[in-house]
């Protein structure tokens, strides 16, 4: 995997505060751009984005901790980790972005890693204003 963008922000907020918000995943549309709406069954997240379906699986999650979040569309898997960790300044969220292809997608890669960080590189700064808001 190749990692499209890595992204950190400090939060005014409690780590368990904004824990809380980011898997909230009915405020999702919130802070993730261009999603319309969420709904989930067990563990995977079936979302409008952008007027089409998508669906992301959650494959790993450490409660309070971290998660990942692993879209699979044709050759192009996408894992996203956010992880939060609590400072004497609020809260450190992370997100990490990375993508593999294969077959024909291979081409298309660096293409693919601007279109996501583009794409996806402001839903901390997003979840940010919500949490303080």
């Amino acid at each position: 995997m190749s990692r499209a963008f890595a992204v950190t922000q400090v939060i005014d907020r409690p780590a368990d505060q904004v824990w809380q918000v980011l898997t909230d995943w009915s405020r999702a549309p919130e802070w993730m751009g261009g999603v319309d709406e969420v709904r989930v069954v067990g563990a995977t997240l079936h979302f409008v984005a952008r007027g089409r379906e998508r669906t992301s699986e959650i494959t790993d999650v450490r409660p309070g901790e971290s998660l990942t979040l692993t879209s699979v569309q044709g050759g192009v898997r996408a894992d996203y980790r956010y992880t939060v960790a609590g400072e004497s300044a609020g809260t450190r969220a992370t997100l990490v972005a990375s993508v593999a292809v294969r077959g024909p997608w291979r081409l298309a890669a660096p293409v693919l890693r601007v279109l996501i960080r583009r794409t996806d590189g402001g839903q901390l700064a997003a979840l940010k204003r919500l949490v303080e808001s």
